[in-house]
């Protein structure tokens, strides 16, 4: 295969210019844009949606409802830029659809008179959505381990996973911070502080980035605050809020994770689409935050601009928007930036020029990964040294889902798990029976979201296999508790409305020495869920009966344990105060149940905290942690947010003290730092791991500030008896903000830094006051406090 295509490749006796290596991506691009004609131009900018063949046969265009698949065989003599999930479109055997890629990639190439493959994309939020593929935690269990590192790691093994197989850009991570829990797509999102999904998402993207990988943030920018929690709808917020919520990921993970591509937004903020954005695509994100990679479309968001927004009269005009405003790329396939984009050029409509710079991002980011190099070759590492002329022989020679990837998956759900509530059940001793009940006991996919390849395209494959090993609630229970009676009853649906099963439920209940009640979600896509992409929620209260399904079997008066299983936060009514226990896991992966059961039984210390708060009340959506003093409880109004577990809580079966507060001084100029150390010590029985939070107060400043938010934070695992010294910085730049004229400053003010649990848990207080002139920051300014572990001083 690759004799074939190095043929292929020659074009003269002489290496052109843009197969010269020595060149940089930059000189490549530049003598590449130079020789092609219009019609090669745009066809680096657009996608086609395919699917592998499972015989590893080339690619197929995808039927699919927005558009009619594209012909092939004349779109490939003018090149193609983007290859649309040849892995997440329907279940292959990884082998052979490696194989499939690979000699897909080589007709394209040979098709083109300049040789350049297309670059293959995929989805990878939790997992590499391919079949067979390790399915890990979604991103809000990642919030919850507050532990960037390991996220990392994960990220890196994605990467790996997907490189191995010819994949070269991954469709993660997400950085909207949620500002409603209604909204569907919250179990996509690390949590509902910026400072969380800023550090964790920039973990994800630096290990993506460190595999290879092209990382893609999305969606820029402001998706998650749509009004009423409603997938798509307009967005309301003021300039402020953009800034220093909904932003702040984004230009973290820009500056630190070096991602190499970005992804609008579908959403309008304040009737401006953020696909026709280009204050936002090229002047804050190229001008100001110096961003070099591609903009790409999320699916079918230049067209919106004429079908759902209305901003354009035709596909052109949606084209000319979206290209003026930055995009690069449309996805997942050609539409707009086809013929419509093509008339537009050749009329005047659209400048050349607007093309070519997008052009010039594209083949740069073609050269960095090797697709313009002489010696390119469209054999993935996964099929080196194979035979492939044998399909039958590939089959099941590629694991996606090794032990390794397992074991990672297993340890991050281990760490996502939280404890919200114990009144001495947890962890279970021995007990003789077990009454597990609920929709979620006995639903293999129970710990997927709506992007793990068995739900998103699984789901409309009954036929075929799961792929990888999803053990049961009630398997992991049986595995954990091996001398205990586990008695089964469903109960209910998850979101059903018949309560026929309520009987059976209290009849195992009351027979049992503990109930453990399995509620929560059934991810899905576009009403098919309770939770997922489409799955909004009219209020957060529990779907179908579970809620009376729960309050029927607390009063049966036995000690009842709720575990959740669930994409979003859920009020859960009398179990706040009544539950013997209460366990959250945000959909924890392929590993979940196990992680879920080893917490219930003790063989794991559970140090998960909650990247969003558990509110009180059904009813009180939009309401996060951050927010201003008027978004409190008041004698003004007759509804309460005030959560039932805040942002940051979780439990452990160990305690910690935190004593010995000292701070350095107590003022620090406007562009100076603070200094504070205290000393944290495992006061209880076993291992375990604190994460200190650490929250600025602001009571005094010139624009409405949120009551605290989150500046910095630590997991730190102690053995019993264990002390360490924990020294903090804290850079004054961490209490800038969105003045009244736009620009971010620092004020010389009073401020409390409370080291905390959690943002209802406050251990300790420093009073600390900037002083000097107010001061502007940028992009430029810190991000972080640091933190130091020393040796506690006796």
């Amino acid at each position: 295969m690759t004799d074939n295509v190095n043929v292929a490749l020659q074009t003269s006796a002489t290496t052109p210019p843009w197969r010269d290596t020595a060149r940089t991506p930059e000189e490549r691009a530049d003598a590449l844009i130079r020789e092609m004609t219009l019609p090669e131009k745009l066809a680096q900018l657009v996608g086609v949606w395919v699917g592998a063949s499972d015989e590893g046969g080339d690619v197929a265009p995808h039927q699919h409802d927005m558009e009619e698949p594209p012909d092939l065989d004349s779109l490939l003599p003018h090149g193609l830029g983007q290859l649309t999930r040849p892995f997440g479109t329907a279940p292959v055997d990884p082998a052979l659809g490696a194989l499939s890629l690979a000699r897909s990639q080589q007709r394209i190439a040979a098709a083109n008179r300049f040789g350049i493959p297309a670059l293959a994309h995929e989805e990878c939020l939790a997992g590499f959505a391919a079949w067979g593929a390790t399915a890990y935690p979604v991103p809000l269990s990642w919030g919850a381990t507050f532990d960037p590192g390991l996220i990392r790691r994960m990220a890196e093994a994605i990467g790996r996973d997907m490189r191995a197989v010819g994949v070269h850009q991954g469709l993660a991570p997400v950085l909207d911070v949620v500002r409603d829990a209604r909204w569907g797509r919250v179990e996509e999102t690390i949590g509902e502080d910026p400072y969380l999904v800023g550090t964790v998402g920039t973990a994800y993207v630096q290990g993506l980035e460190a595999a290879g990988i092209v990382a893609t943030l999305k969606h820029f920018a402001g998706y998650s605050a749509s009004r009423a929690g409603r997938n798509l709808a307009p967005v309301g917020m003021g300039a402020r809020e953009r800034a220093d919520v909904i932003l702040a990921p984004f230009e973290m993970a820009v500056r630190e994770g070096r991602p190499r591509s970005v992804m609008h937004a579908y959403t309008d903020t304040d009737g401006v689409p953020s696909a026709a954005d280009e204050s936002l695509l090229t002047g804050l994100l190229r001008d100001t935050w110096g961003f070099d990679g591609t903009v790409v479309a999320d699916y079918f968001g230049i067209s919106f601009l004429k079908l759902l927004h209305g901003v354009a009269g035709d596909w052109a005009e949606a084209a000319g928007l979206a290209l003026a405003a930055g995009v690069d790329v449309e996805l997942p396939t050609v539409k707009t930036f086809g013929e419509p984009l093509l008339r537009a050029v050749e009329s005047g409509a659209v400048p050349e020029a607007l093309v070519d710079r997008a052009l010039r991002r594209v083949l740069v980011q073609k050269a960095q990964l090797g697709l313009l190099d002489p010696d390119w070759d469209p054999v993935p590492v996964a099929l080196s040294g194979a035979r492939l002329d044998d399909p039958d022989a590939l089959r099941g020679t590629v694991g996606l889902d090794t032990d390794a990837n397992r074991a990672l998956a297993r340890e991050i759900a281990e760490q996502a798990v939280v404890l919200l509530r114990n009144d001495g059940v947890l962890p279970l001793r021995r007990p003789g029976r077990i009454a597990l009940i609920g929709p979620t006991a006995d639903t293999p996919t129970s710990v997927l979201g709506c992007y793990a390849f068995p739900v998103h395209v699984g789901s409309q494959h009954p036929e075929v296999p799961l792929g990888i090993e999803l053990p049961t609630l009630r398997q992991a229970l049986a595995a954990e508790f091996p001398g205990s009676e586990i008695w089964t009853a469903a109960g209910a649906t998850v979101d059903g409305t018949d309560t026929t099963g309520f009987a059976e439920a209290v009849e195992a209940a009351r027979a049992s020495d503990v109930v453990v009640l399995a509620l929560g979600d059934r991810a899905g896509l576009f009403g098919r869920g309770t939770s997922g992409e489409g799955c909004d929620a009219e209020s957060l209260e529990l779907p179908g009966v579970q809620q009376r399904l729960l309050e029927t079997l607390l009063d049966t008066g036995k000690p009842v344990v709720l575990v959740l299983l669930a994409g979003r936060p859920y009020a859960l009514g009398r179990a706040v105060a009544e539950a013997a226990g209460i366990v959250q896991a945000f959909f924890p992966g392929e590993a979940g149940t196990e992680a879920v059961a080893g917490v219930l039984s003790g063989r794991v210390n559970p140090s998960g905290r909650l990247p969003v708060s558990v509110p009180a009340r059904p009813g009180v959506q939009p309401s996060t942690y951050l927010a201003a003093r008027l978004a409190g409880p008041s004698e003004v109004s007759s509804t309460d947010p005030t959560p039932a577990f805040g942002f940051g809580h979780g439990l452990s079966y160990t305690t910690f003290t935190w004593s010995n507060l000292r701070v350095e001084q107590h003022t620090a100029p406007t562009d100076g730092a603070f200094a504070l150390d205290f000393t944290l010590r495992n006061s209880g029985p076993r291992e375990g791991a604190e994460t200190v939070q650490l929250y600025l107060h602001d009571p005094v400043a010139s624009v409405v500030q949120p009551v605290q938010r989150l500046i910095g934070y630590r997991r730190i695992a102690l053995a019993p008896n264990e002390e360490t010294r924990v020294r903090i910085t804290v850079p004054a730049d961490l209490a800038s903000f969105t003045g009244r004229d736009g620009r971010r400053i620092v004020e010389p003010g009073a401020l409390e830094l409370r080291l905390a649990a959690s943002s209802t848990d406050v251990r300790l207080t420093a009073t600390v006051r900037l002083e000097g002139p107010t001061r502007t920051v940028d992009h430029t300014r810190r991000l972080h406090a640091d933190f130091t572990l020393g040796r506690a001083a006796r």
